[in-house]
């Protein structure tokens, strides 16, 4: 069963997505999938999963310089 995690982000340009897309890539498994909404005023990121954890994202985006935050 595929869970949808919500997270609030500081990414906000879509080059900055184009950075971040192999590490989120690497991270999600191939039927997985992921998404930023930069015209939220959160600069959504959806991920679609199996596997990944809420740990993980909030990981790599902080080790990219990036807020992240789950929201529930």
């Amino acid at each position: 069963m595929k869970t949808i995690l919500v997270f609030k982000t500081s990414v906000s340009k879509k080059r900055q997505i184009k950075t971040l897309k192999p590490v989120l890539n690497n991270l999600i498994t191939k039927n997985d999938y992921w998404n930023f909404d930069l015209e939220d005023c959160d600069n959504i990121l959806r991920v679609e999963t199996q596997a990944v954890q809420v740990d993980s994202v909030i990981r790599i985006l902080k080790k990219h310089g990036f807020y992240c935050e789950e929201l529930v």
